[in-house]
């Protein structure tokens, strides 16, 4: 398992952002040299766990749970066939981290991967679609497709610390014992709702937003 770039987004134009003067950091772009990644403090305040990686609309993105996005080449790779062979250059869903061998929808809430010498991240959720990444791609009917295929990538919270560059290592060092992945979180919250309640097997490491609304679904349905 590998890393296959590191992703950095500077500002730029988006017509659909919610962010400030009309410009997004979703357009991700494959950096050279090592990039430091630390936990960016609370949602609303904190951007990306990436050093030099843009966020512009703090209230829906960023912030310690959702400090670093992960996606696979492989999927990437997939979504190129279903496009009808464009090509989908590294970076180009927003994500900071594209990985090569890691199944990285699959992976489960509170899953921890080392990445080169130091870092340590935890998989808190998927990654629900916005009408930002939409204009981003320029797909027709995007989000639907994109929830419709559930292939969501993961946000991960830092555990550690440290400085990853393109090429390093990604190693699986905690897997916990439920089978609550990243996907099945995305099911729950967008086309799948009785599942919300499965979710509460994944405890605290699940990310607060979708911990809060698979509660109060629980205590509605008794």
């Amino acid at each position: 398992m590998q890393l296959l770039t590191v992703n950095i987004g500077r500002l730029r134009p988006n017509a659909r952002t919610d962010g400030p003067n009309g410009l997004s950091g979703i357009d991700k772009r494959p950096v050279e040299g090592p990039v430091e990644v630390r936990d960016p403090g609370p949602k609303g305040v904190g951007g990306s766990g990436l050093s030099g990686d843009a966020v512009s609309d703090l209230r829906h993105h960023g912030g310690s749970d959702q400090a670093v996005y992960a996606f696979a080449r492989e999927d990437l790779d997939a979504w190129e066939r279903e496009l009808g062979g464009r090509t989908l250059a590294n970076g180009v869903f927003g994500e900071n981290l594209t990985t090569l061998g890691l199944d990285v929808s699959g992976a489960l809430i509170g899953e921890r991967w080392r990445v080169g010498a130091d870092l340590v991240l935890e998989v808190t959720s998927g990654r629900i679609p916005c009408r930002t990444f939409a204009e981003h791609v320029g797909e027709q009917g995007w989000v639907k497709r994109f929830t419709q295929r559930g292939v969501t990538g993961a946000y991960l919270r830092v555990i550690d610390p440290g400085t990853v560059r393109a090429g390093d290592p990604v190693e699986i060092v905690h897997r916990p014992d439920h089978g609550i992945t990243a996907a099945l979180q995305f099911r729950a919250s967008t086309t799948e709702r009785t599942l919300l309640p499965s979710l509460l097997a994944a405890g605290e490491a699940l990310h607060p937003e979708a911990l809060r609304k698979a509660r109060e679904y629980a205590a509605q349905q008794g």
